[in-house]
């Protein structure tokens, strides 16, 4: 008996110190949990104060955005995850979560968000609705370098597409698309990154 106690305080203990292997919450299977490092991007009317991104402006014209810029990665599957809850929306069409494709200098894939709470892929269809004002709603994006890309929302897959190879980075926050305006606050919790 005072056998099998050591093996379960030892089973119990080496679970607690190790800490890198994680269960993503999406696509179980050999994920690593990582913290990829990151920079701020406040430009025009945007206002970031911890996790909160704000556009305080209605401007449809200028580079309005409050984001965090993540670092570059160039193989290999990545996973972002992260919840937002839009606090007050007076605009529309505002980018919430973007995969960079530096190698093309432009977005690769800009999910977004009009103010009916309708989630879209900017130039593609719709992936989701109910992202309304005051709605915490869950994002997932699974990336294949050179393979495919995967947007999971609350859980579900929603939307797939073919990737290219070359250099990507993660973005989040809130950022007007060529097509919108604010105002915009949006709070961003429980942000995770994960790789194999």
């Amino acid at each position: 008996m005072r056998i099998l106690r050591v093996v379960a305080c030892a089973t119990g203990l080496l679970a607690l110190f190790s800490p890198m292997v994680a269960h993503a919450e999406v696509e179980p299977g050999g994920w690593t949990s990582y913290s990829p490092s990151f920079n701020e991007q406040e430009r025009g009317c945007g206002q970031i104060n911890g996790l909160s991104f704000q556009l305080t402006c209605s401007t449809q014209s200028g580079d309005q955005r409050a984001e965090r810029r993540y670092a570059t990665y160039t193989s290999g599957t990545r996973q972002f995850e992260g919840s937002f809850r839009i606090t007050s929306m007076t605009g529309s069409r505002i980018s919430l979560k973007q995969t960079f494709n530096e190698s093309s200098s432009g977005p690769f894939f800009m999910l977004a968000v009009e103010s009916g709470g309708r989630l879209y892929r900017v130039g593609g269809d719709t992936i989701a609705s109910g992202a309304t004002v005051g709605t915490t709603v869950r994002v997932n994006t699974v990336h294949q370098v050179g393979s495919a890309h995967r947007t999971y929302i609350n859980g579900s897959l929603r939307h797939s597409m073919s990737s290219p190879g070359g250099s990507f980075y993660d973005k989040f926050g809130s950022y007007r698309t060529d097509s919108g305006r604010g105002p915009v606050t949006v709070q961003w919790s429980g942000v995770q990154f994960w790789r194999k």
